[in-house]
C-alpha cells in the first residue's frame, strides 16, 4: 500500500493532464480499473490516463453502417480548444473517425445570468468547424428556449438537429418551441441531467479520495463527454460511458 501511495504521488507531482475513461458501463460487472503505477524517475508521464482495458469494444469497420455514435459534451472551462480535445478523443477512444451527433452543454453561468446567442456563438463555431471536417455527422443544443434556439438557427452555417430539454424543469414540451421544431425539423429530446453533471468541488474530493488524500486542488475539471453507441435496427444500447478531461493550473 506505501509503495502504491508514493507512485500515485510521483505521478501526481508530475503530471499536468488527467484523463479519465470509464470504459463501458453496460459492462460495468466486469470492469477492473487499471492506472499506471510504479513509473521511474526517467519515465513520468505529463498525461495520467487511467481507463479500463478492453471495457469498450473497438468499433470495426463491418459493423459501423449498423451503429449510431452520439455524444453529449459538457464543457466545465471556457477554452473552445476543450471540443475538438473532447471529439478527437471520443473518436479514438471508440475507434471511429466520425460522430453521428454531439449535443453541447455550455459552461453553467453565474446565478443570475441567463444564456444568450452571443455566450453560444463561439462554441458553435467550433462545432461548425467540426462538422465541416466530417469529425461530427450532426450537432446539437440542450435547453434552449425557443427564443434562443430560433436566433442560433438563423444565425447558424449548420443548422441545430436537436434540442434537449429538462423536463425536471418543464414537464411538458412548450408548445411554441414544439411548433417551431416541427418546422424546422428539430429533433426535440428529453434529459434529467443536472445543470452542472460534476462541480469542481466534486471532481477534486473524487481524486482526492482516489489518491490517499493528495492535494489535488490545482486540478480543473475542463470538459466531461457521455458517449452511448446504438444498435439502429434494434434500439439496443451496445456501449455507453464517461470520459473526463483535467488539467492542472500551477506546478
Amino acid at each position: 500500500m506505501e509503495n502504491h501511495t508514493t507512485s500515485a504521488e510521483v505521478l501526481f507531482n508530475h503530471a499536468t493532464t488527467l484523463y479519465l475513461h470509464t470504459g463501458n458501463l453496460v459492462n460495468r460487472s466486469r470492469l477492473k480499473k487499471k492506472c499506471p503505477s510504479s513509473p521511474s524517475e526517467e519515465d513520468l508521464p505529463d498525461t495520467i490516463d487511467c481507463s479500463i482495458p478492453q471495457a469498450t469494444e473497438a468499433i470495426t469497420p463491418e459493423e459501423r453502417e449498423e451503429l449510431k455514435v452520439s455524444v453529449k459534451l459538457f464543457i466545465c472551462e471556457a477554452d473552445l480548444s476543450s471540443i475538438k480535445d473532447a471529439v478527437d478523443k471520443s473518436c479514438q477512444a471508440l475507434a471511429v473517425s466520425q460522430l453521428d451527433s454531439v449535443i453541447i452543454a455550455p459552461p453553467v453561468l453565474p446565478e443570475g445570468e441567463s444564456q444568450t446567442l452571443e455566450n453560444l456563438q463561439p462554441a458553435w463555431r467550433e462545432l461548425e468547424g467540426l462538422v465541416q471536417s466530417h469529425k461530427i455527422a450532426a450537432i446539437g443544443t440542450s435547453d434552449l428556449d425557443k427564443e434562443l434556439l430560433e436566433q442560433l438557427y438563423n444565425w447558424a452555417q449548420v443548422k441545430p438537429s436537436s434540442n434537449q430539454v429538462n423536463l425536471a424543469s418543464c414537464c411538458v414540451m412548450p408548445p411554441d418551441l414544439t411548433a417551431f421544431a416541427k418546422e424546422f425539423n428539430i429533433q426535440l429530446l428529453t434529459h434529467n441531467d443536472p445543470k452542472e453533471l460534476i462541480t469542481a468541488a466534486s471532481f477534486q474530493e473524487a481524486v482526492q479520495e482516489s489518491t490517499q488524500d493528495l492535494k489535488v486542488a490545482d486540478w480543473r475539471l475542463e470538459w466531461v463527454l457521455r458517449y452511448s453507441i446504438i444498435v439502429k435496427s434494434r434500439g439496443i444500447i451496445k456501449a455507453k460511458g464517461y470520459l473526463v478531461h483535467s488539467k492542472r493550473s500551477n506546478l
